[in-house]
């Protein structure tokens, strides 16, 4: 029965455990049933923070007539669509292709084979205009499956044709990706030079020019192409990429403005909005509305992740000031509300908070969040009317009946701030004791890894080594738990236990950017070389006969359903594709390895931009920030010599936003390097030293005193230097 559930490490699938509904997991065994009892699979897609989910769940799932009839005539597979996104996005796909649009919880009807035949969104217990009730549907599909097999069929292969077609699309947008030439030399990436420029001003077109983000409602935090538009603003600020036929200085300056712009209109709208978490810090995962006010409230890691970086490489490029200290402060209080909220006690970080808050037995979403003016006085007395006015609190809620979220709407002034600052620890504090939403504790390896990657930037921001010390223990938790004895990477995890599911291509990316950035903070070497092997392993895995693909191998149900093919997406949704997680890794380790052949493939990967980038470009955020560093170079970076001052110069270099800035590190004076090379017990690794062990830092050996810093490109280096100055000289003359 659904007992199946009760120890999957998905608490999506835990939720549904005492369901009457005998629910199986996704596997071989569930179709098997179907075929033995020749009955359809209802296919119910969702995941554990979903509002819809829990709706449709109390409605119809934990009715016993609506089971009894599920029971009876089909066999109920429930998926979570974070641990099993080859499951989601084959079913997305079909679920698209027959209504035109889709979400969660998704509903899918199949052959005992995994074709899809008929699909659709959430469906209510009592039919509505133009919908039917749930058990109607069923009955209707049940009657069809009976009495229509033939036409089932004829769907089920009319589905088939229009997916396999779209997956074939995919492929002939990546091309093939091999072989390599070992003589062709590394470029600054063969596409237009104007691609990138052409992106951004189809962004301003889509942007909300009065409260920021981009596209109708609802609006979704654009991350990646946030990290695009700061690595575009920096690179033409510093001229890192090289003019354009007849491009000058003034041409530079102008074409900053406006990705500049774009970035920070929307990062100061999100940030002031009920969208962020105005007493405790964190996002939501999208709003209902153009003025961000109306969050949906599920917070999730990998929003917050990005926008933990975003928030902080702002910091950096603002320079000294105002949008400086509050970007430092939106960043510090979402990497605090990361850390206090989802870092579990192994060390990696659980994958959401609920957007409903179970109040009195019944779910009420965003109920831990909301406030009414009756309440602000309850809790701060006459300050209650003055928060009221700064924080969009009125007497009609905007969620509830009197419910409000916090919204300010904009960036208070000093004397503002220092009011709000001595009230908002009395609000949460009045918040805190208040029923909390539930916390989905699955560790996801690939979203763990670019909240390493986030933490170990903005710990160097910040000056905050706690930061760096919960991005060390993340990477410990999913190095001891998540890589199987054969060295595969698993994709989730719970209570310290991973699941059975091998990691997907953008774990293996996603975790790579993490350690690669975990070395660029520490300077230990060991996370450089875990960071290549996931690299190396990546390869080997998932590109076979010059095709990419997400997943190593693909179900044999997804295959029917969608064809044998199994080309990667590289279109993305709320995380960086894998794709272009990889064309990023690659572009990184390339430049710590100088090898030509890593640096083509990245090269390869990004080729689809082309096309996509001038159309549509918010569908390849993070692919065209790994194509910005590529047209930087990006700069290589080797700093050797003492702790504190190599740490002064490493600071320098970050601080000028060189897109995909590349940075190896080894401590220590001339001393300490001769005493490393030497071999400490029969367990020593061989070779045993950084420099030996990370290719950039090779030839450079540390002086007596004081640091060095090496700018190169392509493993060509300049002179060294040992002032600030000088490396910032060095680093804006780099073309």
């Amino acid at each position: 029965m659904a007992g199946r559930l009760r120890s999957e490490a998905s608490a999506y699938l835990r939720q549904h455990a005492g369901n009457p509904v005998d629910w199986w997991p996704f596997g071989d065994q569930a179709f098997e049933q179907a075929r033995l009892r020749d009955v359809p699979v209802f296919v119910s897609v969702g995941y554990a923070a979903c509002h819809w989910c829990h709706v449709m769940a109390h409605e119809s799932f934990e009715d016993q007539a609506t089971a009894d009839y599920l029971n009876e005539h089909f066999v109920s597979i429930k998926v979570d669509r974070e641990e099993r996104p080859d499951v989601d996005a084959v079913y997305m796909a079909a679920t698209q292709a027959m209504t035109g649009q889709g979400g969660w919880p998704m509903s899918v009807f199949t052959l005992p084979d995994g074709r899809a035949f008929y699909a659709g969104p959430y469906y209510p217990p009592r039919p509505a205009p133009g919908m039917p009730s749930f058990r109607q549907l069923l009955e209707a599909v049940e009657d069809a499956w009976r009495q229509r097999r033939p036409s089932v069929e004829a769907s089920a292969a009319a589905l088939v044709e229009v997916l396999e077609g779209a997956a074939d699309n995919n492929r002939k947008l990546m091309g093939n990706l091999l072989p390599f030439d070992p003589d062709e030399r590394p470029t600054a990436l063969g596409l237009p030079h104007t691609m990138l420029d052409d992106a951004v001003q189809v962004l301003a077109g889509e942007e909300d020019p009065d409260f920021g983000g981009f596209g109708d409602v609802p609006k979704f935090p654009p991350s990646a192409i946030i990290q695009f538009l700061l690595r575009r603003a920096a690179a033409v600020r510093r001229g890192t990429e090289g003019p354009a036929p007849g491009e000058d200085r003034e041409d530079r300056e102008s074409a900053q403005e406006p990705a500049l712009g774009l970035a920070e209109r929307t990062l100061e709208a999100m940030a002031t909005s009920a969208l962020y978490d105005q007493l405790e810090g964190g996002f939501a995962r999208y709003a209902v509305d153009r003025q961000w006010s109306v969050p949906h409230f599920e917070k999730m890691l990998y929003d917050n992740v990005q926008l933990l970086r975003a928030y902080a490489q702002w910091a950096v490029q603002t320079g000294p000031g105002a949008d400086r200290d509050f970007a430092c402060a939106v960043a510090a209080g979402t990497a605090d509300w990361m850390i206090g909220r989802l870092g579990l006690p192994g060390g990696g970080f659980a994958s959401s908070l609920d957007a409903d808050t179970v109040i009195e037995g019944r779910h009420q979403e965003g109920g831990t969040y909301l406030w009414s003016v009756e309440q602000l006085r309850d809790a701060v007395g006459e300050d209650a009317e003055w928060v009221a006015d700064v924080m969009g609190i009125g007497d009609a809620g905007t969620v509830t009946g009197t419910g409000s979220p916090l919204h300010p709407g904009r960036r208070l002034d000093a004397e503002e701030q220092r009011r709000w600052d001595g009230i908002r620890p009395v609000l949460l504090a009045v918040r805190n004791r208040r029923p909390q939403p539930a916390r989905d504790e699955k560790v996801v390896a690939g979203w763990n890894g670019l909240a390493i990657a986030a933490l170990a930037e903005t710990a160097g921001l910040l000056g905050r080594k706690d930061l760096l010390a919960a991005a060390v223990k993340a990477a410990e938790y999913v190095l001891q738990v998540h890589l199987d004895d054969a060295g595969t990477l698993l994709r989730v995890s719970h209570d310290g236990s991973a699941g059975a599911v091998q990691g997907l291509l953008e774990d293996y990316a996603g975790f790579a950017e993490g350690l690669f950035a975990l070395y660029a903070a520490t300077g230990d070497d060991r996370w450089y070389l875990r960071a290549e092997q996931l690299v190396l392993d990546a390869e080997r895995t998932f590109l076979n006969d010059g095709v990419l693909g997400d997943t190593a191998s693909k179900p044999s149900q997804l295959a029917a359903a969608s064809g044998p093919a199994n080309p990667a997406d590289p279109f993305e949704t709320a995380t960086p594709s894998g794709t272009n997680l990889l064309a990023g890794v690659l572009l990184t380790y390339a430049g710590y390895s100088g090898s030509t052949r890593h640096r083509q493939l990245a090269e390869r990967l990004l080729q689809y931009l082309e096309r996509v980038a001038p159309k549509v470009p918010r569908v390849a955020g993070w692919g065209l920030a790994v194509a910005e560093a590529m047209r930087a170079g990006p700069v290589e970076l080797a700093v050797v010599g003492e702790p504190e001052l190599a740490a002064a110069l490493v600071a320098a270099a970050k601080a000028t936003g060189s897109p995909g800035l590349v940075i190896a590190v080894r401590k220590g004076g001339a001393a300490s390097q001769a005493q490393a090379q030497e071999p400490t017990g029969a367990g020593a690794e061989s070779p045993g030293t950084a420099a030996e062990r990370v290719p950039l830092l090779r030839g450079k050996p540390a002086p007596d005193s004081g640091a060095l810093a090496y700018v190169c490109r392509g493993m060509v280096c300049r002179r060294p230097v040992a002032t600030v100055d000088g490396l910032i000289a060095e680093l804006s003359s780099v073309r």
